[in-house]
């Protein structure tokens, strides 16, 4: 029988909470290249996920049902990262060293769940780093298959 080997690159975005911006970040990664990367979130002290970011990923058409809150401890011990990604900067400047792993980036995106204003201002502000993080995802995505490209 053949050996199957899998090899699609393992991504965790990380942040504080896990209730926003790297959920955000989990689902539109796998909208967009779910076939290339194994994608994970976890956060230095998660909570719930937000039901705004629930939202404004329903209205992309994504599912968020097998999505949850999940603690960087759960990561501890393996897998083995190819890409670790910071969404905030508490979550940059906190985050402990995976011996292993690879590519270390940070993306630095405004925290929606702080934003002061009525319910229809954050829901604005949710979609408005939602677009933030979708437009950094597309745009990595693309430099890597240039630099891929260019490797040929």
């Amino acid at each position: 029988m053949p050996v199957v080997v899998n090899d699609r690159k393992k991504v965790l975005f990380l942040c504080i909470g896990n209730s926003c911006r790297s959920q955000m970040a989990e689902a539109l990664l796998r909208k967009y290249a779910a076939n290339r990367f194994i994608i994970y979130s976890a956060g230095l002290e998660p909570s719930t996920i937000h039901p705004y970011t629930i939202r404004v990923l329903q209205e992309l058409g994504i599912d968020t049902s097998e999505q949850f809150s999940k603690s960087l401890t759960k990561y501890l011990d393996g897998p083995i990262f190819d890409y670790i990604i910071t969404v905030c900067s508490d979550a940059e400047e906190r985050c402990p060293v995976f011996p292993g792993s690879g590519i270390r980036l940070h993306w630095s995106f405004e925290d929606p769940a702080v934003f002061e204003g009525d319910s229809q201002a954050k829901l604005d502000k949710f979609r408005e780093i939602r677009d933030q993080i979708d437009a950094t995802i597309q745009n990595w995505l693309h430099e890597l298959d240039e630099r891929t490209e260019s490797e040929k």
